[in-house]
């Protein structure tokens, strides 16, 4: 049998493994709605305790979120976006149109999210270079990890 070889390199494997769990999105979630008290996050998010504690030491320790001291009796902390945090609130805003459009089909929707123009937001990814907006058919994709193709590892 032929020994098995790690999984491709990924950065989208990266970045679940920081926060592709549900609550870490979640917690982001609110944090970027500006409820960063460890008792909203539990009502907010449905976490139970010790479960959002790790969440929460885990996006720290990821430089996703930073923890502010704001009550010394008894020591209590709120958490706030960091740049790399708030980079991620456009792929909350994209899961949650998806969420409205594919599971909801557009009704009953529990928030709407305005952007600063006044309009309701339906957020768009665009090309950095040209500003189109992105297709399926207008990508190509370009392995760059040693000993990977697009259909999977190089024969040893």
């Amino acid at each position: 049998m032929a020994a098995m070889k790690d999984p491709r390199p990924c950065s989208i494997a990266d970045t679940l493994a920081v926060v592709g769990e549900k609550y870490s999105l979640l917690v982001l979630r609110e944090v970027c709605l500006g409820n960063g008290r460890f008792d909203q996050l539990v009502r907010n998010t449905g976490a139970p305790r010790d479960i959002l504690s790790a969440r929460l030491r885990r996006l720290v320790e990821a430089g996703v979120l930073t923890k502010r001291l704001y009550s010394e009796r008894p020591q209590r902390f709120e958490y706030r976006p960091t740049q790399a945090g708030l980079e991620l609130e456009p792929v909350l805003m994209t899961l949650k149109e998806w969420g409205d459009r594919h599971l909801r089909n557009g009704t009953d929707l529990p928030m709407t999210v305005e952007h600063s123009c006044g309009g309701a937001l339906v957020p768009v990814v665009t090309c950095g270079a040209c500003g189109d907006p992105v297709r399926h058919e207008d990508l190509t994709a370009r392995p760059q990890a040693p000993g990977w193709t697009l259909t999977g590892p190089t024969a040893a």
